[in-house]
């Protein structure tokens, strides 16, 4: 019998592996993610750092020095099972967060204004998509920069998938300027009260010093991140076949095209509509600048301009609640997601392996040279960043340890700041304990933004590396 045609068993079944990888649900990838952990909450010795509150940062802050074991606290299966449970519970604000947001975008595409306003962008601009893309994401970027905006702008995120759609990308293209834009700025920050600020702050160096070299830093990485976003959008819009997202459904751009967008009415309603989504975005940009909003006031902010829109265009209450009903379905899957990966924090802290992976991270670095060490610095933090997603939560409990051990290693401790908010953020965009919540914003599979992203974050993380070494060259201090 001839094989002409057929192909060799080796390819045959590394097809059927990557098949299986990229048809795993989410929910599978993640549970298996925390039999892992629960796994190794048996094997890490559990143990703790003294802690104490610190007056100054607000924050409770570890001891250096204090690391002490401490009786093992593994986590058994139906604890383990329990914490999924707990997980939704804990995430339960940002769960509804979500649906609040879709409901919202729900209301506007369902009648028409959305769409009716790209169209009248298209009609007025010529190459209003591919000047969104950079304008958009240096918005995003300044806003998680200078003020430490990120889960904020989240809500946002059905909104630019929508208009991504309809000028002719995929969904990803509008989901990562949001995302993308929003996380590079936040990790290359000047300003960010909630990463630099208690970083230096525990480091006892000025609020703010170093800003000249972080504007720079800053740019670098967000031209990176545009440049990438925007050769990945072109790609798709020439060739729909290149998306990794391919097969995905987007209900939010359903049925709809770029020439079908560009003779899309625009009515009286549709303009009052659209003002209600510019204030919208206004309202979140001085909300959480200015009045102190979070996913509570930001949520209450959807609800109302979801009904106000609703009325706007005539939909009866019972209508608005349909609809509202209507987006919850579509996105539950992806929002429940993160509930699931706030079970892997859970598990992390019940099995009390968070401190001792501090403590063996810290003790890698202390045995390397100058400049590795700092390079160390920054390797630690990104692999913090899986067991402490929080930014300030994470220089609170890795700072008070590195900025003593910069000592000792005789580098300044601007870089042990600066090895930290790299760490600290950029991981956020591939670590699924962070990930997860994106990607259920999104309703991308994991291992489709895993394509996507993980070239972008090893070009990120190679520059981050230089920057370092920069920094360690000439002795980045206090400016």
């Amino acid at each position: 019998m001839s094989n002409e045609g057929k192909e060799p068993a080796g390819v045959l079944e590394r097809k059927a592996r990557k098949s299986f990888f990229q048809n795993l649900h989410v929910y599978v990838l993640l549970v298996g993610v925390l039999v892992l952990l629960t796994a190794l909450t048996h094997i890490i010795p559990a143990g703790e750092f003294e802690t104490y509150e610190d007056p100054v940062t607000e924050r409770t802050l570890i001891v250096p020095g204090s690391y002490h074991p401490v009786d093992p606290s593994p986590v058994g299966f139906f604890q383990m099972v329990m914490s999924i449970q707990q997980g939704m519970i804990d995430a339960a604000d940002i769960i509804f967060f979500i649906f609040f947001a879709y409901g919202f975008v729900n209301v506007l595409v369902e009648s028409g204004t959305l769409f009716g306003a790209v169209g009248a962008l298209l009609r007025h601009f010529k190459g209003v998509g591919t000047l969104i893309i950079p304008s958009f994401m240096f918005l995003f970027g300044v806003l998680g920069s200078t003020v430490g905006i990120f889960e904020e702008v989240y809500g946002l995120i059905p909104a630019f998938m929508g208009i991504f759609l309809a000028l002719g990308y995929d969904g990803l293209v509008g989901g990562a300027v949001v995302v993308v834009g929003v996380a590079t700025g936040f990790a290359a920050a000047t300003l960010n009260p909630f990463t630099i600020g208690v970083a230096q702050k525990i480091a006892e160096l000025p609020f703010g010093s170093g800003w000249q070299f972080r504007i720079v830093v800053f740019l670098a990485f967000q031209l990176l991140a545009i440049f990438y976003v925007m050769r990945y959008a072109a790609r798709v819009k020439s060739n729909p076949e290149l998306s990794v997202v391919k097969g995905v459904h987007f209900p939010m751009g359903e049925g709809v095209n770029e020439a079908l967008i560009r003779d899309h009415p625009f009515t009286g309603r549709h303009q009052l509509s659209a003002l209600c989504l510019v204030l919208t975005v206004l309202f979140v940009i001085v909300g959480t600048t200015q009045w102190g909003w979070y996913l509570d006031e930001l949520a209450a902010l959807f609800i109302v301009m979801m009904v106000v829109v609703g009325l706007i265009n005539g939909y009866s209450l019972n209508r608005i609640a349909e609809l509202f009903v209507e987006a919850v379905g579509r996105v539950a899957l992806g929002a429940l997601v993160v509930g699931v990966a706030r079970s892997l924090t859970l598990v992390m802290t019940e099995g009390k392996i968070i401190h001792t992976v501090i403590y063996w991270a810290s003790g890698v670095v202390a045995d390397l040279s100058h400049s590795l060490a700092a390079v160390g610095m920054l390797v630690v933090q990104n692999l913090l960043n899986f067991f402490i997603p929080s930014g300030s939560g994470q220089a609170a409990a890795s700072m008070p340890i590195m900025v003593p051990l910069a000592d000792t290693l005789e580098i300044k401790r601007q870089v042990a700041v600066l090895a930290f908010q790299f760490g600290d953020g950029f991981s956020n965009m591939i670590w699924p304990t962070a990930v997860a919540t994106e990607c259920g914003l999104m309703g991308i599979p994991i291992q489709r933004w895993y394509r996507f992203m993980v070239p972008l974050f090893l070009l990120m993380f190679v520059l981050q590396v230089i920057f370092i070494l920069v920094a360690v060259a000439i002795n980045l201090g206090p400016m």
